[in-house]
């Protein structure tokens, strides 16, 4: 079903807008809580984990920006595999992109939670309330509209931001050189278990890169979409590699991998204890603001992108069609922004963070095929 100016978002997004909401979609869950996961994996290779997933981020990200700036409708791969595959691949699209990104949304609200109740010395116990309530929190901004989303987003971004140069600029000179070595841990060192195991922690720092698809999510809002998107979706993956591989390096150094793996598990708080041991006056107090800004700027992202996805889906009648009506203004899918903020939700209350984020990487390498394979088939004449 075309997309006619009736049933059409407005365009309120600029070229900085859609890098801040892309940055918000990538700095938080990956750096704050996966990066813990793949340091349990194969120690300090965790950071040639982030190169690797980092180089297939930037080309599916290459991908999505040519076919996003060609089409720049709400949906994504989901609209693509339609165009340039058949139904059966934009359907399974679709449904591949909700159900990760639900799960990814669902861990940011978990890590947000965590983050939270470390700060504030509270028990663990209280991790799902908290969570759920967040997500309900969010779902109301994004009922607002995109215009007031994007400069929640800003604000958000720009506090994460803030606390993890002062993290990364504060470790440097506290790093033991010998916590970095051996590169591979354990038995990851040596054999085809080495090598599953390194592509098994690429696989989980990939998720933590696959925000870019955000602004290829949100295109139908996004002003002047050839030109901004690419430019959007390539500046924000360069900004985001550089930022992980040095708060890797830095969080390995300081404590070791294996205490972060350790955080992660009981709190899914593990740069916080990096802070900890920094000790620096006010840095623990900063980097936990930071952390909670992170996870709630993903979510903000995620609930914004998973609703625009369905309205895609209710247009082609993918999913009930009355999920696809917007507000008066047409600035808003709220009965989509509804129905993701309750899925979210009903993830939440699972409560076991690994679970969500290792389901969420299987899922969204299979997104990011369809989205590969649609650019493959994108005629020259479009490109």
């Amino acid at each position: 079903m075309p997309v006619t100016q009736a049933t059409s978002l407005r365009r309120e997004l600029g070229l900085g807008d859609a890098v801040m909401l892309g940055l918000g979609a990538m700095i938080g869950t990956g750096v704050f809580v996966s990066l813990g996961l793949g340091a349990g994996l194969v120690g300090p290779a965790v950071v040639l984990a982030l190169a690797l997933a980092a180089g297939v981020a930037l080309c599916s990200g290459l991908s999505s920006a040519q076919l996003a700036a060609a089409h720049p409708v709400s949906g994504g791969t989901y609209e693509y595999g339609y165009l340039y595959l058949n139904s059966w691949a934009g359907f399974t699209a679709g449904w591949v992109f909700l159900l990760a990104k639900s799960a990814s949304a669902a861990t940011a609200a978990l890590g947000f939670a965590g983050y939270a109740l470390h700060a504030f010395g509270a028990p663990a116990a209280q991790r799902v309330p908290l969570a759920v309530a967040g997500t309900v929190i969010l779902t109301g901004v994004v009922l607002a509209g995109v215009r007031r989303s994007s400069l929640a987003n800003i604000v958000i971004v720009s506090v994460t931001l803030l606390s993890l140069l002062y993290f990364i600029g504060s470790g440097l000179s506290r790093m033991d050189g010998s916590r970095l070595l051996p590169f591979l841990a354990g038995d990851a060192s040596s054999g085809a278990g080495g090598m599953a195991r390194l592509f098994e922690a690429t696989a989980l720092m990939f998720v933590a890169f696959a925000g870019f698809a955000r602004i290829a999510t949100l295109g139908e809002e996004i002003r002047d979409p050839r030109r901004t998107i690419p430019v959007a979706i390539v500046s924000t993956a360069l900004i985001v590699m550089v930022l992980y591989a040095a708060v890797a390096v830095v969080g390995i150094g300081v404590v070791g991998p294996q205490a972060l793996l350790a955080a992660t598990e009981q709190g899914a708080a593990p740069l916080a204890l990096v802070a900890d041991q920094v000790g620096l006056p006010g840095g623990r107090q900063l980097l936990t603001v930071g952390a909670v800004t992170a996870m709630l700027g993903v979510l903000l992202n995620l609930i914004l992108g998973l609703s625009r996805v369905v309205l895609a889906m209710a247009r082609r009648g993918d999913v009930w069609a009355a999920l696809g009506r917007l507000d008066r203004r047409g600035a808003t899918p709220y009965r989509a922004v509804l129905t993701v903020g309750s899925g979210v939700v009903a993830l939440v209350l699972i409560g076991d963070i690994r679970t969500t984020w290792s389901f969420s990487a299987f899922a969204i390498l299979v997104y990011y095929s369809l989205t590969n394979l649609a650019a493959l088939r994108m005629p020259a004449s479009e490109r």
